[in-house]
């Protein structure tokens, strides 16, 4: 296995809208992400992934771009990025972008141009159908709520939106489209930045004709025949030419499919996002709106399969959260306070010692949980959760106010996208007192904050610091093969590592029960390196216990 700097490190993910407000109008912004590059620094990150910043109407928070060589007016100027690079770098700080090329804003000069006629020289940029039996070309459903298709009434035609109207799909079929991409991914390269996080990239190879039964728009157009084409010509055109970290946000992936897009010798991208993990608690129907308990063998069972299957043939990233999944220690944790910080670090130890580059959330790092304040829709800004209750609730009357509000407080994105909870002052030092955030604060943010975390040498903060140092210490922790112990156990997650004659033992109890499991007979003679108790118990495992041996 050829060895990247990439697979060293560890990416920070920073959602910039609820981050750090620096000029007090409610809203996170590039100039407070500079103040707290020190804070990253810290924590021992190498990467910020930062969501989109371009120019947007925000009509899906950002992932609505009418401009991708401009910064929203919100987060401030091409300067303050410019700023941010450069403040970034000299801290050996590197800034991953996220490209949004599915898709893109209705406002965006091209699909002005496109919707003007028919004939149009941009018209071919987008994906246009003329009605079928007077309706939409096929019932295809988009990913937030309603029919994929909306009809132009000027022109007559349908054009696809797999995500919200506003959010129109490009024609990768058209060579211009591809090219004027390309063109734009190397005028940001050239600008500096070190790598692109790729919304929903599997989706761009859309079919010839539209004839699928499929009632998904993401899984009829998942993985596409010409989609490694255009990723290899994307690869030719801009990745090639610098040292570039890329991944590819991938829903509807299986491992063979992860293997297609980040084999090492695929020339396509470094590593991809799957989401097989984040659908163990959801429902198959309703999604976010039904959760229902996991089985723990369940997820043990998926992560390690892309463990396994990818093992020595491509690269795994690793998350629990990020901008659309809820807070993983009220989900997969335990967030009580008696069990909060445990918990939090336990899922913490057991995601960052498997093969693969982790991804940290913001917020992650001191244990933020959901926002269960949030008790009716009117606390929501998520276009999903707004659409979805309409059409579930008001519409459809499938779910009571009440259902759909419980199951929000559970799985909304909007739990990721609370302002970051910097102190116990007013507003969470995201913004000035007196100030109104753009969404609604997490009511605990006086007892969990970044100034307690930091000022507390047991916080979880100094534990996901710890796991980034051992990282660059240990070359196991990164380069590893995979060994699941016990798949059936409904209790603990443990799981070996090995590489050069060394062997990893990590051992995770994801219950409030004091078991005891027994996986090595080595352990007298094995180095704790890490755990989230104090003392060792050996084969003893209290309330959410984890810990990582070496021998």
């Amino acid at each position: 296995m050829a060895r990247h700097w990439w697979q060293e490190a560890v990416v920070y993910q920073i959602y910039p809208r609820s981050f750090q407000d620096s000029n007090q109008d409610g809203i996170g912004d590039l100039q407070g992400i500079i103040r707290h590059l020190d804070y990253l620094k810290k924590l021992g990150v190498d990467i910020l992934w930062l969501n989109p910043i371009y120019a947007s109407p925000n009509d899906d928070n950002g992932y609505d771009i009418s401009n991708y060589q401009q910064i929203m007016s919100d987060f401030g100027t091409m300067a303050d990025f410019d700023e941010l690079l450069k403040q970034a770098h000299v801290r050996g700080l590197k800034i991953m972008m996220d490209l949004v090329v599915n898709h893109t804003s209705d406002e965006h000069h091209w699909f002005v141009e496109s919707r003007k006629s028919a004939d149009n020289p941009y018209r071919d940029y987008y994906i246009w159908r003329d009605p079928v039996a007077g309706h939409a070309p096929n019932d295809w459903q988009s990913a937030f709520s309603g029919s994929a298709w909306q009809l132009d009434r000027q022109s007559g035609q349908y054009y696809l939106h797999i995500f919200s109207k506003k959010q129109v799909d490009l024609n990768w079929r058209n060579s211009d489209v591809r090219q004027s991409i390309f063109k734009m991914m190397n005028w940001w390269v050239d600008k500096g930045i070190d790598g692109f996080r790729m919304d929903v990239i599997n989706l761009i190879a859309k079919p010839q004709d539209f004839t699928s039964t499929a009632t998904s728009a993401i899984s009829a157009v998942a993985n596409g025949e010409h989609v490694h084409e255009y990723l290899r010509e994307m690869n030719d055109a801009v990745l090639s030419k610098a040292d570039l970290m890329t991944v590819g946000e991938t829903p509807d992936v299986t491992p063979l499919d992860g293997i297609k897009y980040a084999g090492f010798d695929r020339h396509e991208l470094n590593m991809i996002f799957q989401f097989e993990h984040m659908g163990v608690d959801l429902d198959p129907e309703l999604g976010r709106f039904k959760t229902h308990p996991f089985k723990l063998s369940t997820l043990k069972a998926i992560m390690s399969k892309w463990q396994t299957q990818l093992g020595q043939k491509a690269w795994n990233a690793l998350y629990w959260n990020n901008h659309d999944q809820p807070r993983v220690v009220s989900r997969f944790g335990d967030d009580r306070p008696a069990y909060r910080v445990l918990a939090a670090k336990m899922l913490g130890l057991v995601l960052h010692y498997q093969q693969g580059t982790p991804y940290i959330y913001q917020g992650e790092e001191i244990g933020m949980t959901n926002a269960y304040n949030f008790k009716t829709i009117d606390d929501y800004q998520d276009i999903e959760a707004l659409n979805g209750y309409q059409d579930l609730v008001s519409t459809k009357h499938v779910l009571t106010p009440e259902q759909a509000i419980t199951a929000l407080q559970a799985q909304s994105r909007d739990n990721a996208r609370t302002p970051m909870q910097w102190d116990a002052t007013a507003n969470a030092g995201f913004t000035a007192a007196g100030i109104t955030p753009w969404l609604g604060l997490n009511d605990n943010y006086q007892t969990i904050n970044v100034a307690q975390a930091l000022a507390d040498k047991k916080s979880i903060f100094y534990c996901y610091q710890r796991m980034n140092q051992l990282r660059r210490q240990y070359p196991i922790i990164i380069y590893g093969d995979y060994q699941l112990l016990d798949p059936e156990d409904e209790q603990v997650w443990a799981y070996q590592r090995h590489f050069e004659g060394q062997t990893l033992l990590v051992v995770a109890n994801f219950t409030t029960q004091t078991l005891i499991r027994t996986f090595s007979s080595d352990l007298a003679q094995a180095k704790l390196l890490q755990s989230n108790y104090e003392d060792d118990a050996k084969t003893t495992l209290r309330p959410y216990e984890a810990k990582v041996y070496l021998y």
